[in-house]
């Protein structure tokens, strides 16, 4: 097992009448806004509830930030912040709300272009408007990290950035907010919270057996209960566990003393800025290419994923292997995300677009090994095709 420093500082409140919990999270003269996306709070009394927990208290409210949130609406947000005095943020959603507000946060307290928070990935901020989060979709983990993914919509640029000053002082996570998704909601953030998973884990080994043991408990929770949550959206003990998961997949805990590798990430987060495609197919499409790509360095801890999560026991290492790469494209598909782009309309002209934009953010190094270069990111995007 490697070195590691852990500190997580945001306290959870989980469970059924936890926005109640604002009321006592939120100092009283504090000048709140409300953030949130587009509008299914106010349908299914999530607002209601916040409304109701800020009785008497000064609060404003911003909505209309996208799934993928843009650069440019968020700024719009920066402005209400400084016209309103705001001193607290509460960002009520999913992670892409979530990681909008974080950038809020910073930019309002950011002297210069706000854009440099993206293009120096957070380095620069030193200072923030204090965050909570009412969590309403099981996906980024986005509510117990320091990480956010903001795409600016002009130039097709999807950039990440991290600062322990975004960091949620609070995060409330009741299941019950998620009833209403959409299935593609639902199916989104299972995949979503899968890959996380699967990028700190099918690296190499470093004997690191506490740090396996969650992982793997955490895939196969996801593999019980995401189809579960499509089949019975208001099953409650089904929903508590895939929203626990989902947060413990990246808050911070499975990447402690192991490898990562992020690959499929970065590469998808061009696909996203360039053709609109969800966080998570892009992440169904390109997690087993990038495992077909370079099988050899990830073949050990393949075949440990099909043994342990898939209960493959036959066969040599290669052939575990092979299977877990197999039994992981069919999970994504049963859950209704394909693993090629062409199930998009997507081919080969993404290849070389994609290779570009990682070059110009200057990503020429990916994986766990840094041996992942834009000519290996287009044999990855063919093998996805």
């Amino acid at each position: 097992m490697n070195n590691f420093t852990y500190f997580n500082p945001t306290r959870i409140h989980f469970g059924q009448g936890q926005i109640a919990k604002l009321t006592e999270e939120l100092p009283a003269e504090a000048k709140v806004l409300i953030t949130y996306g587009g509008g299914s709070i106010k349908k299914n009394g999530v607002l209601k509830q916040v409304h109701a927990a800020l009785a008497g208290r000064h609060y404003v409210e911003f909505g209309g930030i996208e799934a993928n949130p843009h650069f440019e609406t968020l700024m719009q947000a920066v402005e209400v912040v400084k016209a309103e005095s705001i001193d607290y943020i509460l960002a009520v959603g999913g992670g892409s709300v979530i990681d909008g507000s974080k950038f809020i946060a910073a930019a309002a307290r950011y002297e210069g272009d706000a854009w440099e928070i993206l293009q120096t990935y957070g380095s620069k901020i030193r200072d923030a408007v204090p965050l909570g989060t009412v969590l309403t979709l099981a996906a980024t983990g986005s509510e117990m990290n320091n990480g956010a993914v903001i795409t600016k919509a002009e130039t097709q640029d999807k950039l990440f950035f991290f600062s322990p000053f975004v960091q949620p002082r609070f995060s409330i996570l009741d299941p019950e907010t998620t009833y209403t998704l959409p299935a593609r909601q639902i199916a989104n953030g299972v995949v979503d919270a899968y890959v996380h998973t699967l990028e700190q884990y099918t690296t190499y080994p470093v004997q690191a057996k506490v740090q396996d043991r969650f992982a793997e408990g955490l895939l196969r929770t996801l593999i019980e209960e995401g189809p579960a949550a499509l089949a019975n959206p208001q099953d409650y003990d089904v929903r508590a566990n895939l929203m626990w998961t989902a947060t413990m997949a990246l808050n911070g805990t499975l990447s402690t003393g192991v490898p990562t590798d992020w690959a499929t990430h970065m590469i998808g987060h061009e696909l996203t800025g360039l053709y609109g495609l969800d966080h998570a197919q892009t992440l169904a499409i390109v997690q087993t290419a990038v495992w077909k790509h370079k099988l050899a360095a990830k073949q050990a801890k393949l075949a440990q994923y099909a043994e342990r999560v898939f209960d493959v026991h036959d066969g040599s290492e290669a052939d575990k292997a092979q299977a877990a790469i197999a039994r992981t494209e069919d999970f994504f598909t049963a859950m209704g995300n394909p693993v090629r782009l062409s199930a998009y309309g997507l081919g080969d002209e993404v290849i070389d677009a994609v290779a570009a934009k990682l070059t110009a953010h200057g990503h020429t190094a990916l994986g766990e090994h840094a041996d992942i270069t834009p000519d290996d990111v287009k044999q990855i995007l063919r093998l996805a095709l």
